[in-house]
């Protein structure tokens, strides 16, 4: 058995422990209440706590299902329904609480739990959390469908619960939204029908080349985000003083700009078509993310006029509000960079 069928199974199995098993312990404790003992209940402190672990694991899907729901808000394709949902959540015979459920339901219930890239949690009051997707766009389907965004979600899931170490950041939902594209849009129904498992172990695969740009705890470190945002204005520094001493002039640092490059890998910045692009470059290439480095520096170089006319404020909306659209020429100029031309 090839190891793509072998991973379809254990991913079919994570799903079966991660979410139909809870989901089936969840939906009985209304029937027979035998998961609520003395020793374990709802309110139990205990961090070992089978409660307390549920309790925690919605917070992680309020958050996913907040930033999937709003993935490439400008494309329609994530909130069309899928060709291929997945049977093994959708089964009838299957009595239990959905990932759908459980956000309908402490949405309700819980106060909105928000926590950003820097590790700070925001709750705002329940009587907003009863309007938190006031639009009709993030309406959910009926039963029996599944909108992309909801295989998304269910993959970040699945990921947080299995890396409890890094759980889930914001910005993993743009990483894997490129991946379950490619793989939900080929041509070919063979692919397009296990996008699901295969963008999972694409997404496991590729996070664990990056995910140190996800964890706070190494941002000063030389695998961490910091040395990197440092690396694109060391190399403009070498490539183009003129204009790394004109950013240096209006103190614009690495990190307003390239942050969001490097740990999203730019794809915030470009319509998704260009990002899978640009990505078959980065991963083609032997240096792997090191190519992100003169990726971001031909960026810059590449609207050097415009910077050294502007200001502080018409500079940093070119940077946050990147205007050139031909990544190929972009590509072009990286590869120049990076040979030393």
């Amino acid at each position: 058995m090839s190891s793509s069928y072998k991973n379809r199974d254990l991913y079919a199995q994570f799903l079966r422990e991660m979410i139909i098993q809870p989901g089936i312990a969840k939906a009985n404790l209304g029937v027979s209440r035998e998961d609520v003992t003395l020793e374990d209940h709802p309110l139990n402190p205990n961090p070992d706590s089978r409660w307390n672990t549920y309790f925690k694991d919605n917070e992680v899907l309020l958050q996913i299902d907040k930033d999937v729901r709003r993935l490439y808000p400008d494309m329609a394709f994530f909130q069309r329904p899928t060709d291929f949902p997945c049977q093994l959540i959708l089964d009838p015979e299957n009595e239990y609480e959905t990932l759908r459920r459980r956000v309908e339901q402490t949405t309700l219930k819980a106060q909105t739990v928000n926590r950003n890239r820097s590790g700070v949690t925001n709750v705002s009051s329940p009587g907003k959390a009863l309007n938190l997707y006031p639009s009709n766009e993030y309406e959910v389907l009926p039963n029996g469908c599944e909108a992309h965004w909801e295989v998304v979600e269910r993959i970040l899931f699945i990921y947080a619960k299995l890396n409890p170490g890094i759980a889930y950041v914001q910005g993993m939902n743009e990483i894997v939204g490129p991946i379950y594209y490619t793989f939900a849009t080929d041509p070919s129904s063979q692919w397009k029908e296990h996008a699901e498992a295969d963008t999972f172990f694409c997404f496991t695969s590729l996070m664990s080349e990056n995910r140190d740009n996800f964890i706070k705890s190494l941002d000063d470190s030389q695998c961490g985000i910091t040395f990197k945002m440092e690396s694109v204005f060391s190399k403009l520094k070498e490539k183009d003083t003129e204009l790394y001493l004109k950013l240096q002039e209006q103190n614009i640092k690495p990190q307003y700009f390239t942050f969001r490059w490097l740990t999203l890998l730019l794809s915030q910045e470009f319509l998704l078509p260009d990002v899978i692009r640009i990505w078959d470059s980065l991963f083609s290439d032997q240096e792997r993310f090191e190519f992100l480095i003169p990726v971001c520096c031909a960026m810059l170089t590449l609207i050097r006029d415009q910077l050294l006319a502007g200001d502080f404020t018409i500079n940093m909306r070119l940077l946050q509000d990147y205007p050139i659209s031909d990544v190929h020429a972009i590509l072009i100029k990286a590869k120049e960079l990076q040979d030393g031309l």
